[in-house]
């Protein structure tokens, strides 16, 4: 494996310890080449540690980690990642949770739709083709899929899965959307990345994949959660209308 890839997977993790090693060695046993930066919020289980000891005893140069302090939200955790990726040379950015619910072996698939298909951003859906979750109560399971359907009403947006945190985009995508700009933290934040790439006019494409709830360590997911969504996606609407959604001002003339 060469210390050049194209390709970076970032991991936010918070109590992350009884999967962060797995999920690492399972996307470097994958044939693509990947590298990863895993982004810990302070976690006091000890994720940081485990990560530090397999970057000094087998991935140097391939496995990365920054820490913050506290825990202050993933899509601040999702920024601070791709601000690191965009000041290296990776060409493709990638979202993936550290519990499995993502299975690494289908990050190859994302990565074909933008690099060999020429999509600016692939979603891992779990809607595009009926509804497919494992594992999960049918109320989160009902609520998870009309809260797409929602999102799909007031904001027009075609993606059946737009809270889905298992996303590839290409570098141009990411240096265009005024990553200061973004507003939300928590899962409103995938919408509003999907949203924002779609009205500065890139060109979205779901894949069909399995999601698979954790079975080890405990879910992120509370009622404020989806609080912020359900207000949220009508403040992104309004943003479209008012003309608030912008590229970054450097970039600028890619949309003009």
């Amino acid at each position: 494996m060469s210390d050049s890839a194209d390709s970076i997977v970032l991991i936010p993790t918070y109590n992350e310890k009884e999967n962060i090693e797995n999920i690492i060695r399972a996307v470097f046993a994958l044939g693509k080449d990947f590298h990863i930066l895993v982004i810990d919020d302070g976690s006091p289980d000890g994720t940081a540690s485990i990560v530090h000891d397999l970057i000094s005893e087998e991935f140097s140069g391939r496995l990365f980690i920054e820490e913050r302090k506290g825990k202050l939200g993933l899509g601040t955790a999702y920024i601070h990642g791709f601000k690191w990726a965009l000041a290296r040379a990776y060409s493709y950015i990638f979202e993936m949770d550290a519990d499995f619910s993502h299975n690494p072996e289908d990050l190859p698939k994302l990565y074909s739709a933008c690099h060999d298909e020429g999509y600016d951003v692939s979603v891992g859906s779990r809607y595009c083709t009926g509804v497919n979750v494992v594992n999960w109560p049918m109320g989160r399971v009902l609520m998870s899929f009309f809260a797409s359907k929602y999102v799909r009403f007031v904001t027009r947006l075609n993606v059946k899965d737009t809270t889905a945190g298992f996303v590839c985009y290409r570098r141009k995508v990411l240096e265009t959307i005024d990553l200061d700009r973004v507003k939300f933290k928590g899962y409103a934040f995938q919408i509003e990345m999907k949203y924002t790439a779609h009205v500065l006019g890139f060109r979205i494409k779901e894949v069909s994949v399995i999601f698979v709830n954790r079975r080890l360590g405990a879910s992120k997911m509370n009622s404020s959660i989806f609080g912020e969504a359900f207000f949220g996606v009508i403040d992104l609407r309004w943003r479209k209308i008012t003309g608030k959604i912008k590229p970054h001002p450097e970039r600028m003339a890619h949309t003009s």
